[in-house]
């Protein structure tokens, strides 16, 4: 895994869909020009707005009280890239509910320092399942990378 130096700002009206497809596509773009790119983004929404990392502990605690008792989307896209080509892309939606979570357990959740460096102010593959209430769709694409579609591509492409 190599970190890409993209502009991951959102841009004005960009939807959280469009935005990690823009994304993901950039960061497979900066790859080595003869090497095959993978690339992804993943992103948090609630009702449409895009919850990114938090800056701070604040506003690790303010992103949970707003997804405490609600559904959100996670979308990660996916972007490959051939060697010559301009990537492709796809994208996995998975919907998770939160339990109705109280004070003293967020902030017990952010002073693990967990939600600091996550979307959304959690990870599901740490503490932060204990907050879900449940789950459709990819495990993995809360995780980050939607394994079972990724292998698929990699299989279409021969490189597994």
């Amino acid at each position: 895994m190599v970190p890409s130096d993209v502009d991951e700002r959102v841009l004005p009206g960009e939807d959280a869909v469009v935005y990690a497809v823009r994304v993901a596509t950039e960061k497979a773009r900066v790859g080595p020009p003869g090497a095959h790119i993978l690339a992804a983004d993943t992103v948090v929404a609630l009702g449409g707005e895009i919850l990114g990392k938090p800056r701070d502990a604040r506003e690790a605690v303010e992103t949970l009280v707003r997804l405490s008792g609600r559904e959100h989307e996670v979308h990660t896209a996916v972007a490959f890239r051939r060697p010559g080509a301009e990537p492709s892309s796809f994208v996995v939606t998975t919907k998770v509910r939160f339990r109705t979570l109280d004070p003293s357990e967020i902030e017990a959740y952010v002073a693990t320092g967990e939600p600091l460096d996550k979307a959304g102010a959690y990870g599901v593959q740490g503490h932060g399942g204990a907050l879900t209430a449940s789950l459709h769709g990819s495990y993995t694409n809360v995780v980050g990378l939607p394994l079972e579609e990724t292998l698929r591509l990699l299989d279409a492409e021969g490189l597994r």
